[in-house]
């Protein structure tokens, strides 16, 4: 359970919130993406990119001489989340409208991994949290790749998760209105892999892509 802090208090539909560590683990291992702010010369920043989780730390990677790597390289705090929308919840007025979704945010100072097996682990985990099974398929980065790669890691200090399930809550004179609601369900869905037109190799397309679940 993570502690609540002035920082992660949820104080509007305080039920919704959760601080339990599985709980927020099991929406940060779902997701791809996550959207990291920061603020550089008192203009705040958002940057969208990949993550992975290992215990309880999130890690990234980029470009040695990426801006956003360098700005956040100096160990400043960052906000961190991680969002889901699970489907459309449909009133029977506008006010009522709402959305069903699944979200985590985190807070935590930034950390260059200068560790060699943490900097390697790390890309092997950032790969097969991608698809589970690819790093073993591919060919494994070289020295060259691992000098011009930062990896960056966010210790999960402070987090909590907040959560919308369910159907529409309307006002209690406005269930008589002849209007229909409900829920519409999303969701992320893989389509037909498509084989890159420059394979030079007949190779047909292995299990770990055919088979993949998110």
């Amino acid at each position: 359970m993570y502690p609540v802090t002035p920082h992660t208090k949820i104080s509007r539909s305080a039920k919704r919130g959760s601080y339990d560590e599985e709980t927020i683990y099991q929406i940060l291992d779902e997701g791809l993406f996550c959207h990291i702010a920061y603020v550089l010369d008192g203009q705040p920043m958002m940057i969208p990119t990949g993550y992975c989780r290992i215990g309880n730390k999130i890690y990234i990677h980029g470009s040695v001489g990426s801006h956003f790597m360098r700005s956040i390289a100096d160990g400043r705090r960052v906000c961190l989340t991680v969002s889901f929308v699970d489907g459309l919840v449909l009133a029977r007025s506008a006010f009522s409208h709402s959305v069903n979704y699944r979200s985590v945010v985190l807070f935590s100072p930034a950390t260059v991994v200068t560790d060699e097996q943490e900097r390697w682990d790390a890309l092997e985990a950032f790969t097969n949290h991608v698809i589970p099974g690819r790093w073993e398929e591919i060919r494994q980065p070289n020295t060259k790749e691992m000098k011009a790669t930062m990896v960056i890691s966010f210790t999960i200090e402070e987090a909590s998760a907040k959560i919308r399930t369910g159907g529409p809550n309307d006002d209690e004179e406005d269930y008589e209105l002849s209007v229909w609601a409900g829920v519409l369900p999303l969701k992320l869905q893989a389509q037909a892999p498509i084989t890159d037109p420059k394979m030079v190799h007949d190779i047909p397309v292995p299990d770990c892509v055919i088979g993949y679940r998110k």
